[in-house]
């Protein structure tokens, strides 16, 4: 199933998205690798790893200084059929928050997204439109754009 993997990091100049590949991804750990190689060129925090699959589901991936990511997962069934989903859902156990959701729904809450919205995109919007609403209320919806071009 084609995807759509990007890490976004803050710089002196605003927020700086890579696209990234998570294909050799055995755990939550080699993701959390990938997001802090991008942060080593950023002032560091928050970093954010936004993920779609196949217009399916979506993830947002947050991690602070050295902390352990913090994971949400649009639809903790994906991982049912998507190894990507399979490897996250891993992280975040399968305990649904609201609907199919699963994870911490809280992760953004001090970039503009509170839970009740993001749970509300999880429900209603399609994968990518979610991710494009995060990336406007986070402010980096530029960057987020010319990636996804």
């Amino acid at each position: 199933m084609p995807y759509f993997a990007a890490v976004f990091a803050r710089t002196e100049q605003g927020w700086l998205g890579t696209e990234t590949e998570l294909a050799e991804a055995e755990g939550i750990d080699d993701v959390a690798d990938v997001m802090r190689e991008v942060a080593m060129e950023t002032t560091g925090d928050p970093v954010l790893l936004l993920l779609e699959e196949d217009d399916q589901w979506f993830a947002v991936i947050r991690m602070d200084d050295q902390d352990e990511p913090r994971v949400f997962v649009s639809d903790s069934a994906a991982g049912l059929t998507s190894d990507l989903a399979g490897l996250l859902s891993q992280s975040v156990g399968e305990t649904p928050l609201d609907g199919d959701a699963s994870g911490d729904a809280d992760l953004l809450d001090d970039l503009g997204v509170d839970a009740k919205r993001l749970l509300e995109l999880s429900e209603r919007a399609l994968p990518g439109d979610a991710l494009l609403t995060v990336a406007e209320q986070t402010g980096f919806a530029e960057e987020f754009d010319r990636l996804r071009d």
